[in-house]
């Protein structure tokens, strides 16, 4: 646990990260986050939670300069600031921006997802919505849109887990819950239940394997109160597949871990995780391979410097290449280190530091313009940067 602890505190200042541990704060923390995605013209897209508001700002010169915010959220919302939680955004062929986040409706932390979009080039941004009807709790909600341009998204669900106890029947965690839209967000599906007891309290991963074949990776909850992470690669977009584990970890736990997984997808229909565990098996940052999907995962390959608290991976196909980047801290900086590979992940290039700062931060991610990949950072002393990944912008 104490490993965990200073893995959190590298994220957001240490009130944020102690209040999700007790889960109860002495006040109210903010959020702050900055999630990237690119339009089919080139413009960079960013979503940022700013304490009690959703805006979006683009950029028309990879970040170097920003347009004024947009509200996504009309009026302040006691918006989920928790550590694995962030504003989504998603940008179609067309340019329509459709724009997830969720809030949290009670002090037990029951969250409930909205969504909004823009189809005046980030001009304005509709009303939010809920992505469902029923009101029980979601949250850790992502948006991605499918090679065929249908709009997925996905959410950790307690409406099962509501019904369960009601009629006194155990129901640990939370469920993968699920829906589509086939007008560019402007309306989902029905929410579908993918799988029940899932964890509850971790982002979520999405590639796809094809049009309408999402891949989610999440923290599921095996037999014993083990939290390891697991991947459902859908069959079709009504079918999810079987579930299969990425690792044995074995990490018995009765807490919310706040530390999710990352997926990526290569163009040779091999999957990729990376990931975070405490268990009696293996504790750190791994990374494990699939020739397919529904194939076993292979041995975890550890990632980074143990005794530098390696945390919150990111993976992402792009082109030929495979890229990971992680953070590390060393007792004066958090760093950034990357890894890429060209051989559909069989072998990797050294992890190389390609940014830092000396203060707070969110999750490093990772964002393509066609197959370039950049490195999307937010920072508390240096503020948002884009970084090109392996040569100049």
């Amino acid at each position: 646990m104490r490993r965990l602890l200073l893995c959190l505190a590298l994220l957001l200042p240490a009130g944020i990260a102690a209040a999700q541990h007790n889960h109860a704060g002495r006040g109210t923390p903010e959020a702050f986050t900055a999630t990237p995605a690119f339009g089919p013209d080139g413009t960079l897209w960013l979503v940022r939670t700013e304490g009690s508001r959703v805006v979006v700002v683009r950029s028309s010169d990879l970040g170097r300069t920003f347009t004024a915010p947009v509200p996504v959220t009309p009026e302040p919302l006691n918006l989920d600031w928790g550590p694995d939680a962030r504003a989504r955004i998603a940008v179609d062929s067309r340019g329509v921006a459709i724009v997830t986040f969720a809030i949290f409706q009670d002090k037990n932390f029951n969250g409930r997802a909205f969504h909004a979009r823009s189809t005046d080039n980030g001009a304005s941004f509709t009303q939010p919505r809920p992505l469902t009807a029923d009101t029980t709790s979601q949250r850790f909600e992502t948006v991605a849109i499918d090679p065929a341009g249908r709009v997925f998204t996905a959410w950790l669900d307690k409406r099962n887990g509501a019904a369960a106890r009601k009629a006194g029947k155990p129901y640990p965690g939370a469920a993968l819950a699920y829906a589509w839209s086939d007008d560019e967000g402007a309306r989902f599906s029905d929410t579908e239940v993918a799988l029940d007891n899932t964890c509850e309290c971790c982002r979520l991963g999405v590639a796809f394997a094809g049009p309408g074949r999402p891949a989610v990776i999440f923290r599921n909850i095996f037999p014993g109160s083990v939290r390891d992470h697991a991947v459902v690669t859908f069959r079709d977009p009504a079918t999810p597949g079987p579930l299969t584990r990425v690792s044995t970890d074995n990490w018995k736990i009765d807490a919310c871990p706040h530390h999710g997984p990352s997926l990526a997808i290569a163009p040779d229909g091999s999957q990729h995780a990376a990931w975070f565990t405490d268990g009696s098996a293996r504790k750190g940052l791994f990374y494990a391979r699939a020739e397919s999907d529904g194939a076993a995962f292979g041995p975890p390959r550890p990632l980074g410097t143990p005794d530098r608290q390696p945390a919150r991976p990111y993976l992402l196909s792009a082109g030929p290449a495979l890229h990971l980047v992680w953070k590390e801290f060393d007792g004066d900086k958090v760093a950034v280190r990357w890894q890429v590979s060209t051989d559909s992940g069989r072998s990797w290039s050294p992890a190389t530091t390609v940014a830092d700062t000396g203060d707070a931060s969110d999750h490093p991610l990772l964002v393509a313009r066609d197959d370039r990949v950049y490195l999307s950072w937010l920072t508390k002393n240096e503020g948002y940067r884009l970084i090109a990944l392996g040569g100049a912008s």
